[in-house]
């Protein structure tokens, strides 16, 4: 395929269309300003559209109680972006903005995971019981149904295919919303999997818009059995709630304040650069970012120093230039917003140990600051950039009972050379993954979420297939002879 003019059409029942009005809207490199290409700009008629496409697909048994043809999609599917991921991974440097090394990673991680469902697609058992003689009881698992797939801007690939590569192996079919800032790179992803031989019309959908219109038409069809979504808590609430009079699955990853404990033991000059990396990746918009770094006393002037010079070392700049660690932020916009919450946060903290900022357009520095009160806005929010809040504790108790003051759970990490108090506090945290001597480290083979605020559901691994089917419990009195 071509990426030389890389405009975003909508795919419905097979076929590449523009939006029923006609509207389109533009993709801009955040780290230029640029013109990449245009994407249509479509509403809920396209929606509406694509859920009819999904829905009779999804009826006719070619696709859905085929798991040898699902296994094949998938891994031509993969096999073709091996093939595109070197310009795949530029289209996604140039439209999201992220360092090049990391967009090649995702691209990689998105394929491995197209890979890890083709293979349980023909592995999704159910059970039998012989309840009383003669008697039985079948459970099968079966596909929901038609999947509405709503896609954040930070990792756009791997957040796509973590829902979608799960979901077409259960046997759903799928209505893509892609976000706006990224809906070039989602349209060539998918275009990859709609030029696979044999794939039925309709099962793969994609819908792109500037605005809310298609994915609040997702969220409230009957026809839409699954929403799997991907952002901000607000919009999570707001989709459960649309969601409530249809009953339908949800699957939403909302967020998090992801907290990293330092014990005394730690090495904190190897310790600090690493937490400067897990903090700033994707320019601090990741959701399990190091968000929190909380220190035992005895190492915390250390590690001030040391987080503060790793920090300050790190690069910004476009994401191919040489040497560069942080890109811009998704847009000038977002760079803004984001400057003034942390703009706030330095006015309120105890102590500013690195004054970062907006150097133009879209690019923000990396911030350090330190502060007690597990109660200011600063160390609640989710505030979606390179900002990080250095805190101290005095022993294990206070540790874990500062980082689960929150009303996220999505990550933590916990750093010692005890194993035991390794698990002894991960065990205590109030978080859907915590890491050991590391951070950030996500696969296609270990499921994630969050707790409390930061959603629900799971993605990843063998149980992400929970939110994509339904058990049927079949009984039969067949006698005994």
């Amino acid at each position: 395929m071509s990426f030389s003019q890389p405009d975003a059409l909508n795919l419905i029942d097979g076929r590449w269309l523009s939006a029923a009005g006609g509207a389109t809207s533009e993709s801009l490199d955040p780290a230029t300003g640029r013109r990449l290409g245009a994407f249509a700009d479509s509403g809920a008629e396209d929606a509406l559209a694509a859920i009819d496409a999904a829905r009779r697909a999804f009826e006719s048994p070619g696709w859905a109680q085929n798991p040898r043809l699902r296994q094949m999609a998938l891994l031509r599917w993969a096999d073709a972006l091996q093939s595109q991921a070197e310009a795949l991974a530029q289209l996604l440097m140039r439209e999201n903005g992220k360092v090049l090394a990391q967009a090649r990673a995702e691209m990689a991680g998105a394929i491995s995971e197209i890979r890890y469902y083709a293979g349980l697609a023909r592995h999704i058992p159910g059970s039998a019981l012989e309840v009383e003689p003669g008697v039985f009881s079948t459970m099968l698992k079966e596909p929901a149904g038609v999947a509405g797939i709503i896609v954040p801007w930070n990792a756009p690939v791997v957040l796509l295919i973590r829902s979608l590569a799960p979901a077409l192996a259960a046997g759903c079919t799928a209505v893509v919303k892609p976000a706006p800032q990224t809906a070039l790179i989602s349209a060539a992803v998918l275009r990859a999997l709609h030029e696979v031989p044999d794939l039925p019309a309709g099962v793969l959908n994609l819908v792109c818009e500037s605005g809310h219109a298609a994915a609040e038409a997702l969220v409230a069809s009957a026809q839409v059995d699954v929403i799997s979504f991907t952002g901000s808590n607000g919009t999570g609430q707001r989709i459960m709630a649309a969601a409530a009079p249809t009953m339908k699955k949800l699957s939403l990853e909302l967020g998090g304040k992801s907290s990293c404990l330092v014990f005394e033991d730690a090495d904190v000059d190897r310790v600090a650069p690493l937490l400067a990396g897990a903090a700033t990746v994707i320019s601090g918009q990741q959701c399990t970012a190091a968000r929190r770094v909380l220190v035992h006393a005895s190492r915390y002037e250390e590690m001030k120093a040391a987080l503060a010079a790793a920090m300050s070392a790190l690069r910004v700049g476009a994401g191919d230039a040489p040497g560069v660690h942080l890109g811009p932020l998704i847009d000038a916009h977002s760079a803004r917003q984001v400057q003034a919450r942390i703009q706030a946060a330095m006015d309120a903290a105890d102590e500013v140990l690195l004054r970062g900022g907006c150097t133009g357009g879209a690019f923000v520095t990396p911030t350090l600051v330190a502060h007690r009160d597990t109660h200011a806005f600063f160390v609640q929010e989710e505030i979606f950039g390179p900002l990080v809040v250095l805190e101290r504790f005095e022993d294990e108790r206070q540790a874990v009972a500062r980082a689960n003051h929150s009303e996220f759970g999505l990550s933590a990490s916990v750093w010692t050379v005890d194993g035991a108090r390794a698990w002894r506090i991960a065990r205590a945290l109030r978080n859907g993954t915590v890491w050991i001597n590391d951070h950030n480290k996500l696969f296609a083979e270990a499921e994630t979420g969050g707790y409390r605020k930061s959603g629900i559901g799971r993605l990843h691994g063998y149980d992400a297939l929970v939110d994509f089917t339904e058990i049927k419990h079949i009984y039969q009195n067949a006698g005994v002879v």
